[in-house]
């Protein structure tokens, strides 16, 4: 699917994405032979104090990377400074075939961006609410952003405690046509959203390889299989 490194071609619906936040996470993907997952999630932000040795074993990866250094007020797990952010960013560039950067984060990461861009790299932009399943109208406004900014794709995650958040992802995901999508749920009903979503058309689909980091998460790997089964 994806040939290199550095190939930063649109993902499918139903890839698979295997979240790197901890040590014992790391030490799994550095196992993972190419075929075992789509792409891999590097969350350089879950290694603040420790991204030197990150980035030699980031090296060894087999599979294709999403560089991500999480914004502070939507899930950073050691929270950074902008230009610390931005540091980090530069360095682990060459080795991305996607970035993930926050809508609220773009003016302060356009660089960034940029660099990107002209790297070949995918941008992905991306929107966390940890606490709601915004209306749907709210969210047709953060996809226009998304594509007035020239994502390649608009990340969206939301908590979702109730069937009726459920039903505001998937009409999201129906009718949003501006741009392709990667729509999760988290919390009660993340675990049947992932699911339902992916099978719908999301283009990214997240799991853990170690443990979960937020409610209703799959392994990446039991994903994979779920998705698999789901469409035999």
């Amino acid at each position: 699917m994806f040939p290199d490194k550095n190939h930063a071609a649109l993902p499918p619906p139903l890839t698979v994405v295997g979240t790197i936040h901890s040590t014992a996470g790391l030490r799994q993907a550095l196992k993972l032979k190419p075929e075992a997952l789509d792409l891999l999630e590097i969350r350089v932000d879950a290694f603040a104090e420790a991204t030197d040795q990150l980035l030699g074993s980031v090296t060894k990866l087999t599979i294709p990377l999403i560089l991500t250094i999480r914004h502070p007020l939507e899930g950073a797990i050691h929270p950074m400074a902008t230009a610390r952010r931005r540091e980090l960013f530069h360095q682990f560039l060459p080795l991305a075939a996607f970035i993930d950067v926050e809508l609220r984060s773009v003016k302060t990461l356009t660089p960034i961006i940029e660099e990107a861009r002209s790297r070949g790299i995918g941008v992905i932009l991306s929107h966390h609410d940890f606490k709601r399943t915004p209306a749907q109208q709210r969210l047709q406004e953060l996809a226009e952003d998304a594509h007035h900014l020239r994502a390649d794709l608009f990340k969206l995650a939301t908590t979702t405690t109730t069937p009726s958040d459920l039903v505001t992802l998937l009409a999201f995901l129906a009718h949003e046509k501006r741009i392709p999508l990667s729509v999760m749920g988290m919390g009660r009903f993340g675990k049947i959203s992932r699911l339902l979503l992916a099978q719908s058309g999301s283009r990214l689909n997240y799991g853990f390889l170690d443990k979960a980091q937020v409610p209703g998460q799959w392994s990446a790997s039991l994903l994979k299989a779920r998705l698999s089964e789901l469409t035999c």
